[in-house]
């Protein structure tokens, strides 16, 4: 398929953009832009307020690069400040997460509240008829229904991140980057001198930026120091605080220099928030594995739940490969996800994302493992 393609645009006469100064919403704007029939507009969404220590604020220099971008490509530029909304919307449930000892995935819920409600109303008020983001990830209709599909770049398929959307959003949104490789899109912004162009991706937690994680969360959570004791509950040192470690992480333990060692790297295994303890291994441990989990809040995009047994596939975390599963509801409305295979490291607070093939069904969050 050639980038300069006709570029489904379901009949919308006047799109906007989310511009946030990176490559990838960039050329969204610039394949738009091939299209004759179709009005752009961008708007760049300002979505938190404090600036680093050093006195440097990213969002103003995000917001610069996006200016630049539309300049370049000629496009009315708007920006609206949607700090509020995040921090009520997705940042509060965030903290309330880790404090309980779970570990969250804001991007999430940031697409849900922030990208595809807030951005949306600003975008219609301003006279847009749909909004197209840089997300790898397509969409199409089946008669009268929307459905959620993988982008076509395998290493970057971002319908896990989108997987609480729902018709009604997924009918006012676009996303012109779906049918396209990574490779592809930064050649485009090379080929048309997108000032973006060779801007690296972006990662960390959705729009407050890589910032280093533990003492940025100090800020707003006071850690609890604990006991940090190995499988066969030897103590064996202390830990920050249960909210700065995730099951299965290697590293960032510090016990390089515990006497014994067999030379293998540590692993967090499981966490005990009622005693405040952390669990951890050297090497590798069957508690890290399970065979299915319980999951609670199910969302469906289509708006009506399958037909239960679902036999489908899922993914515990991003970029995981798809895991055959059965999906069985439970007396109390959760949902039993039984894997063919067993899955590690499956993290409470987390999402389990279901899928027909290419398409994502939805998805619901990780209670516990089993």
């Amino acid at each position: 398929m050639s980038v300069l393609d006709k570029v489904d645009h379901d009949g919308a006469r006047h799109i906007m953009v989310g511009l946030s100064g990176g490559v990838d919403s960039s050329v969204t704007a610039w394949r738009l832009l091939q299209q004759r029939d179709v009005d752009v507009s961008c708007l760049f969404m300002k979505n938190w307020e404090e600036d680093d220590a050093n006195g440097t604020c990213p969002a103003e220099v995000e917001a610069e690069m996006a200016r630049r971008v539309a300049e370049h490509l000629g496009l009315k530029f708007y920006a609206r400040n949607f700090a509020t909304e995040y921090w009520d919307g997705v940042f509060e449930y965030f903290l309330a997460e880790l404090k309980r000892g779970r570990t969250p995935n804001p991007d999430v819920l940031c697409n849900k509240e922030v990208k595809f409600k807030t951005f949306v109303e600003h975008a219609r008020a301003l006279g847009a008829d749909a909004i197209a983001t840089g997300h790898y990830a397509r969409r199409d209709r089946l008669g009268d229904r929307y459905r959620l599909l993988k982008g076509v770049d395998d290493n970057k398929d971002q319908s896990y991140f989108l997987h609480q959307l729902d018709q009604s959003q997924l009918q006012f949104a676009r996303f012109p980057l779906g049918d396209l490789h990574k490779p592809q899109v930064r050649e485009i912004a090379k080929l048309n001198a997108l000032p973006s162009f060779a801007k690296k991706d972006s990662t960390g937690i959705c729009f407050i930026g890589e910032k280093n994680f533990t003492p940025f969360l100090k800020r707003f959570l006071t850690p609890v120091a604990g006991e940090m004791r190995s499988m066969d509950n030897r103590r064996i040192g202390e830990h920050e605080g249960l909210q700065f470690y995730t099951l299965g992480q290697r590293g960032g333990l510090h016990l390089g220099g515990q006497k014994g060692g067999n030379g293998e790297p540590w692993f967090v295994i499981k966490k005990d928030p009622e005693h405040n303890v952390l669990y951890v291994n050297q090497g590798e441990h069957p508690a890290l594995y399970a065979n299915a989990l319980m999951a609670s809040s199910a969302h469906w995009i289509s708006g009506v739940a399958p037909d239960y047994p679902l036999r489908c596939a899922a993914k515990t975390r991003y970029r995981q490969p798809d895991q055959a599963c059965t999906v069985v509801l439970q007396a109390d409305g959760n949902l039993r996800v039984e894997f063919d295979a067993p899955q590690r490291a499956i993290t409470p607070g987390q999402f389990v994302v279901f899928y027909l093939a290419d398409e994502c069904l939805g998805g619901a969050t990780i209670e516990r493992a089993l």
